[in-house]
């Protein structure tokens, strides 16, 4: 995963790839996510920036150091960031000759098991915040749960692909069906966009 550097001093809000994910988002949900809370913690990241000490700094920097409100805004600028980046309506399926697929094979048994944890753990969150898949320092994946702006950056873990659980994220379409929207969102996953992150 690069870093996401400030550009002349602050992060900038990421422009939104797709206006919708077919029937799994609205572009409404994905108008409201974006564009109120995505930009707000943009925004107080950056006003909180100057007087931090970590400015200039990359957000995965910030993530792994600050506390507070400091942290809790740079990771879900960091979150919100990977999360919007990794699907496409026209998504690169997963291939049964990618690397991605064959460690998927070699630490869950198959795509479906995986599946199934990362949609059990993710509907399973108590509260608000994000499921994660990762790669450990001897490059093992793992599914994690991490409540609020937690994500496994802060965990010396490499982050591949995350589904966003606080309610705003889903809940103008599914209301507080929230295992229905983690199943409907696996048509739009862009894997080779995962892959580059390994």
């Amino acid at each position: 995963m690069k870093e996401i550097l400030p550009v002349n001093g602050s992060f900038q809000l990421m422009e939104l790839p797709y206006p919708e994910l077919g029937q799994a988002v609205s572009a409404a949900t994905l108008s409201y996510h974006h564009g109120r809370h995505l930009r707000t913690y943009v925004d107080n990241l950056n006003k909180a920036l100057p007087d931090s000490g970590f400015a200039g700094r990359s957000l995965q920097e910030i993530v792994r150091h600050a506390d507070g409100a400091l942290f809790n805004n740079a990771g879900q600028v960091l979150n919100h960031t990977l999360y919007f980046e990794q699907f496409s309506p026209a998504a690169t399926r997963l291939s049964e000759v990618s690397d991605i697929y064959n460690l998927l094979l070699r630490d869950f048994g198959s795509v479906e098991a995986f599946c199934k944890e990362f949609e059990q753990k993710g509907a399973s969150l108590f509260g608000s915040g994000w499921v994660w898949l990762s790669a450990d320092d001897s490059g093992k994946l793992v599914v994690t749960q991490h409540a609020n702006a937690d994500n496994p950056v802060c965990h010396n873990l490499k982050p591949l692909l995350t589904f966003d659980v606080w309610e705003h994220a889903y809940y103008l379409d599914y209301q507080n069906r929230r295992a229905d929207y983690l199943a409907a969102l696996w048509p739009f996953v862009d894997w080779q966009v995962v892959a580059g992150r390994l």
